[in-house]
This record gives structure tokens, sequence and C-alpha cells, in this order.
């Protein structure tokens, strides 16, 4: 396995729209483990592989306490339902912030297992806002376009300034309510 660079907002391949994943095969079982990987180190909770430079529709995705939850996501469909809530999310693209959003706090995903298989899960909570946080990175959406353009620019500053580096050893931890 290894650790893959995480991109940092506004870097422009951050608004690309991930394509289909086409076939479940053995390079992108790597790319799951490495994923997987990468977001642990960060350390994180969700990761779309947007954000790690490859634009296919997958997320991997562990809110368990004890970090023994992995879960992938191919090819994800969302549908939500309820009142819209806030919820404080940060990003591991957007390195520092802390931002509220508005979203769904139950939903109902399909999507691809790790092998290929099809399946539905009803998700609320934490899982529920994470992963409407990884499918905008996926549909090339980063969580601070739900800001003002002020805010935005504000924030895009404040990188360029810091230069950070993009690798996830490298990227400070914070804890919040949605992390990817």
């Amino acid at each position: 396995m290894a650790l893959l660079d995480i991109l940092v907002y506004p870097d422009p391949r951050l608004r690309t729209k991930a394509e289909p994943v086409e076939e479940v095969d053995g390079a992108l079982q790597r790319l799951i483990d490495d994923m997987a990987e990468t977001m642990y180190a960060a350390p994180g909770i969700g990761l779309a592989a947007t954000q790690v430079n490859v634009h296919r529709r997958l997320l991997v995705m562990d809110t368990s306490e004890t970090k023994s939850g992995l879960q992938v996501f191919i090819n994800p469909v969302l549908a939500g339902s309820g009142d819209l809530v806030e919820s404080d999310e940060g990003c591991l693209s957007v390195p520092g912030e802390i931002v509220p959003v508005y979203r769904y706090p139950n939903i109902k995903v399909s999507a691809l297992d790790r092998e290929g298989r099809p399946f539905e899960q009803d998700v609320s909570g934490l899982e529920a806002i994470c992963l409407q946080h990884e499918v905008d990175h996926l549909d090339g959406k980063v969580f601070v376009d739900y800001l003002s353009q002020l805010k935005r620019d504000r924030i895009r500053k404040r990188l360029a300034r810091e230069d950070r580096p993009v690798h996830p050893r490298s990227t400070p931890s914070t804890k919040v309510s949605a992390v990817s």
C-alpha cells in the first residue's frame, strides 16, 4: 500500500467531475487500499478519489471510533430525506477550516461494494453527512462552495500563504463532525 497525495483547495483538479467505475479489478482494489491508508494517516473519516487526483466515482469512509469500520462506495447514488440540518464540516483538501454546511440527516445510498456487488443502505447522522460531503467531491464540488465568495477568497488566500505540502502526513488533524 502507498500513501497518496491529497489535492489542496483551490487546486482546479478538485473541480473535475468523476467518471463512473466501469470495472472492479485488481488496480481498483489497490487504489481502495491506498485511499484507505491515506485517509487513516491524514487522519480523516472519508476520502473521495477526486481528492487524490483519480477522477472515478469511488470513495472510502470510516466513521467508527476504532477505525475498524472501513466502507467502500463505488458509483454511489444518494437520495436525501428530512429537513436539512446544519453541521460543522472539515475537509482534508481544505486543511484548517471548519465551516457550517446544510445536509440531509438521512440518506439512502445505492452503490457497489469493494467486490463490485450492488447494495443499498440507509444511513443517518455522521455517516449521512460524510457521504454527502464525499459525493460532492465526486461531482467536482468542495464544501467551501457553500460559503460566500468573500469567505472562499479568504480561505484561498490563507492556504496560498501557507504553501502547504499536499502529503497527508503533513496535514494537521482537527476533530470535527465531518472530515474528508
